[in-house]
């Protein structure tokens, strides 16, 4: 049979035909392979008629106290015992969900600044609910978000808030205030914040970070010095310069746990972070996404 053929009859075969063929093989008999199905013989003969056609073998040859497989019964019977017990086992799963039995790895997407501060914060929780979990984080790349986390790529995403998207769904994960990290223990008002050098972290080249723009918006400007790509690292630059930081209260204190800098009230008003957890809404009634977000969510309240 070519390989054209074994897709036709792929295409074609009754998978019921495979429980008539399991209770044949197990029984050797079709009177009381009818019983264990509950039907009547003359089904399970019809039953065994297609199937004997479709695969071209007798597969069962009768004897004086029942029937006996075929070399070709017996060569396929392994395949369809682990086959019919794939599909009762899905069939179970379906109906309940164990997160230690159901879930193996967990894929999620956050920026890098976040990621340090918090990581090991999910890990810890994730890994308690289900020690052998494997937890993989991803930068998030927004061009691809949607596709991601539709396809499973991705289970969830965590990222400030962003423009409504009818197909992903959202719910809010944390708010953060601004503060200002420097050297020095000495207080910081407004003038002495806008008199002050600054580092700033952005993942683009140029341009205005999260805080500029709002500045901007009130008519403000500060004095950038240096620009970074990580919170980390700019930390270091304030703990051996004069220049100013402002960045988050959680990552100002996570960054700067072994460093001497202090960490004071920023001056200005500006709104805070606010990052969501984002999913696919596809991905909405699945237990094991549910699951992922409610473990999430209560491990960042």
């Amino acid at each position: 049979m070519n390989k054209n053929n074994y897709s036709s009859l792929i295409t074609r075969l009754d998978l019921n035909l495979f429980r008539v063929f399991a209770a044949i093989y197990r029984e050797r008999n079709l009177t009381r392979a009818a019983e264990l199905l509950s039907v009547s013989q003359s089904a399970v003969s019809h039953a065994l008629a297609r199937m004997r056609q479709q695969l071209d073998d007798q597969l069962f040859i009768r004897e004086a106290q029942g029937v006996v497989p075929t070399p070709l019964a017996t060569r396929i019977w392994p395949d369809v015992q682990e086959g019919l017990g794939f599909l009762q086992r899905a069939v179970a799963h379906s109906h309940s969900f164990e997160p230690a039995r159901d879930i193996a790895t967990v894929a999620l997407a956050m920026h890098d600044v976040i990621e340090h501060a918090l990581l090991p914060t999910l890990v810890k929780v994730l890994r308690g609910a289900v020690p052998g979990i494997q937890v993989a984080s991803a930068r998030i790349k927004r061009s691809t978000l949607k596709a991601d986390l539709a396809t499973g790529r991705l289970d969830c995403a965590i990222d400030v808030a962003q423009a409504a998207d009818d197909e992903l769904f959202h719910s809010f994960l944390s708010r953060d205030e601004f503060v200002v990290v420097s050297r020095s223990s000495a207080a910081i008002d407004s003038d002495s914040y806008l008199a002050a050098q600054h580092v700033t972290v952005s993942s683009r080249r140029m341009g205005y970070g999260v805080v500029d723009f709002e500045l901007a918006r009130q008519g403000i400007k500060r004095q950038i010095a240096a620009r970074c790509q990580h919170y980390e690292s700019a930390c270091r630059i304030v703990a051996g310069s004069d220049l100013l930081l402002t960045m988050p209260r959680g990552l100002a204190i996570s960054s700067n746990a072994y460093l001497d800098n202090h960490i004071h009230p920023l001056p200005m008003t500006v709104p805070g972070v606010e990052l969501h957890l984002f999913w696919h809404k596809e991905r909405e009634s699945d237990p094991a996404n549910t699951w992922l977000r409610h473990t999430l969510l209560t491990a960042m309240q």
